[in-house]
C-alpha cells in the first residue's frame, strides 16, 4: 500500500468520492485556490473547478446553512469549517436543522451532510483556535461524530461519512496533517461504529481518541519496557460508540484508562469511562482513569499549553498508578 500523510489521504478520499458521485461538493472558506491554510485540500479545485469546490464568504452560519439546504435537497455536501471553535457560530444549523429534520420530518427529508472540522492544541494557535470541541456534538441525538486518528482510518471513515444519509461531523486533529501511513488504494470505507485495536496488550486497556492515539501508543512503548502490556483501542467514532470493543479490552485487561484532548470536566472521556466502568465493573481490579485537557482556555505560551494536555508520560504514570507499579 503506498504511504500518505493524513492531509494527503483526506484529500484522496475527497476527490475519489467527487468522481464517484456528481452530487458532491466542497463549500468552505479557502478551499478551493488556497486549499485550506493547511493545504489538505490542494488541487481539488484544478480538477472539479470552482462549480464544485466553492470558495465561500466569511461566514460559517451561511455556509453551514447552504449545506443544509443542499443535502434536504438531493446533493451530498461537504462544509469544511476552518476551526473547529467555530462550530459556536454553527450550532443552530448542526444541532437544531440538520440534526432534527430526519425526524421532525416523520423520515421524510434527510440530510446528508459531512462537516469537516478540526480539532486539537500544541499548534501555538491560542485559545480561540486550539480548543477540542468534539463532546458539544457528540451530545446531540440525530449527528454522528468522526475522530480519525490515522491516513487510512480518514479515508475509509471520510469516504463513509460522505454516503451516510445523516449529517456527520467529520472531526481532523490539525497536528494529524504530516503524520504518514500506509493507506489502500482506490475503493475502501470503514463502516461507523467499529473500534480498532491499534495496539494488544494484556495488563491495562488505554482507550484513546484522535491525536491521543499517539499519544497512548508512545506511553505503551515506555511501559513496555517496564514489563506492563498497554492494549491500546482506538474508538474512531464517538456517534456510533463501539461499546462491546471497549468492555471487552477492560474485562480483559481488569483496568482501564480513557484518554481525550477535550476539557476533561463534562467530556466525551466521562462517556467512555462510564461505559466501562457500568458494564465492566465487575472484571475491574481498580477505577476507570481519565486523562483529559486541563479546564482552562488554551494558553498561548508553548510551555504552559504543553502542560494542558494529555502526554506520553502523564499516560505512563496513570498506567503505572493502576497497575501499583509507582
Amino acid at each position: 500500500m503506498p504511504e500518505l500523510t493524513f492531509a494527503q489521504a483526506v484529500n484522496q478520499a475527497l476527490a475519489e468520492e467527487l468522481r464517484r458521485d456528481d452530487t458532491v461538493f466542497v463549500i468552505g472558506e479557502d478551499v478551493a485556490e488556497a486549499g485550506t491554510p493547511f493545504k489538505v485540500l490542494a488541487g481539488l479545485v484544478d480538477e472539479f473547478g470552482p462549480e464544485r469546490v466553492l470558495d465561500s464568504p466569511i461566514s460559517e452560519p451561511g455556509i453551514t446553512g447552504l449545506g443544509v439546504g443542499a443535502a434536504v435537497t438531493g446533493m451530498r455536501p461537504v462544509v469544511d469549517i476552518m476551526f473547529g471553535d467555530f462550530l459556536t457560530l454553527v450550532m443552530d444549523q448542526l444541532a437544531n436543522q440538520a440534526a432534527k429534520t430526519h425526524y421532525m420530518s416523520g423520515g421524510k427529508l434527510k440530510v446528508p451532510l459531512t462537516l469537516r472540522t478540526t480539532m486539537g492544541a500544541t499548534r501555538r494557535s491560542a485559545a480561540q483556535h486550539s480548543q477540542s470541541l468534539h463532546a458539544w456534538v457528540a451530545h446531540v441525538p440525530g449527528l454522528k461524530v468522526v475522530l480519525p486518528s490515522t491516513p487510512a482510518d480518514a479515508k475509509g471513515l471520510l469516504k463513509t461519512a460522505i454516503r451516510d444519509d445523516n449529517p456527520v461531523v467529520f472531526i481532523e486533529d490539525k497536528m494529524d496533517y504530516a503524520v504518514k501511513g500506509e493507506v489502500p488504494d482506490g475503493e475502501y470505507t470503514i463502516p461507523f461504529g467499529v473500534a480498532d485495536v491499534k495496539r494488544e496488550g494484556e495488563d491495562v486497556t488505554i482507550v484513546a481518541t484522535s491525536s491521543m492515539v499517539r499519544v497512548a501508543l508512545a506511553a505503551a512503548e515506555q511501559l513496555e519496557t517496564e514489563g506492563i502490556s498497554a492494549e491500546v483501542i482506538d474508538p474512531r467514532t464517538l456517534v456510533p460508540l463501539d461499546r462491546d470493543a471497549l468492555i471487552a479490552s477492560a474485562e480483559k485487561t481488569g483496568r482501564a484508562i480513557v484518554v481525550d484532548e477535550g476539557h476533561q470536566s463534562y467530556g466525551a472521556s466521562a462517556e467512555l469511562a462510564a461505559v466501562i466502568a457500568e458494564r465492566a465493573f465487575y472484571s475491574l481490579d481498580a477505577p476507570v482513569r481519565r486523562l483529559g485537557a486541563m479546564d482552562v482556555p488554551v494558553p498561548f505560551s508553548p510551555p504552559l499549553e504543553d502542560e494542558t494536555v494529555p502526554t506520553p508520560e502523564t499516560v505512563a504514570a496513570a498506567a503505572r498508578q493502576l497497575c501499583g507499579r509507582t
